[in-house]
């Protein structure tokens, strides 16, 4: 931990949870090199104090961790803290269950060990300009579900509705296209900027968005056409309308 670090920055503020200390320093000296502010803990205990009291613009969080791990950190972050700070989770594992669990727990991205400290400094500042660059604040309302894009609160049939950061993003940006179909492409260019994710990336995040909008609900509202794109729309209004 770097506890006189000065609070003033220029490419941002943040904070590293990693146990392993030669990595830690490895990636420190790097975003130090590129103009950030860095933190450290090297276990989960003290990075999710951290992370909670402290305003960063991104954590970076090792999945494993001595004491809590970071799919806990992360969670209580989310759910106890209310922190919407965006989080690259690294794992050690490349399996898209793994990856699922990662952003299902509210993780914003996650990056595989080993990496290229390029590719991580690429997503921590799309991450950070997209934090930064948030919309205009209001209600969205699609059929019976709505966002609130100042309370980030999301209901269903006036049920709240539990989402990650990332599916959040996606949500909003198909409610507002809504109910126009959108491409992969698009959604992957408004989430994410010029640095792309892989190939399950986004399917992963439309599967738990879809489990948290449709799945505890009698008619979808999330549709996707093969091979155009993704659609949020209420088809029973679409329907009567044409009827």
């Amino acid at each position: 931990m770097s506890p006189d670090r000065p609070k003033i920055r220029n490419a941002g503020f943040v904070l590293i949870v990693e146990d392993n200390v030669e990595l830690a320093q490895s990636v420190g000296i790097y975003l130090d090199q590129r103009g950030y502010a860095v933190d450290y803990a090297h276990d989960g205990m003290t990075g999710l104090r951290l992370a909670a009291d402290q305003k960063y613009d991104v954590v970076i969080l090792d999945k494993g961790l001595p004491g809590l791990d970071g799919m806990t950190v992360c969670r209580r972050l989310r759910t106890e803290h209310r922190s919407t700070t965006p989080i690259v989770m690294l794992t050690g594992h490349t399996s898209l269950e793994d990856k699922l669990q990662a952003l299902d727990g509210g993780a914003d991205d996650y990056i595989c060990k080993p990496f290229d400290l390029r590719e991580l400094g690429a997503r921590l500042s799309v991450l950070i300009r997209r934090d930064q660059g948030k919309t205009v604040q209001g209600i969205l309302a699609v059929g019976d579900l709505t966002f609130d894009t100042g309370t980030l609160e999301v209901t269903r049939a006036g049920q709240p509705i539990e989402i990650g950061p990332v599916p959040l993003r996606i949500l909003e940006f198909l409610m507002r296209e809504s109910p126009k179909v959108v491409s992969r492409e698009r959604i992957e260019r408004q989430v994410w900027g010029e640095s792309l994710p892989d190939s399950d990336t986004l399917r992963s995040h439309l599967y738990i968005l879809r489990r948290a909008i449709d799945k505890p609900f009698a008619y979808p509202l999330l549709h996707t056409l093969p091979y155009v794109g993704y659609r949020l729309v209420d088809m029973r209004a679409v329907e009567a309308e044409v009827t």
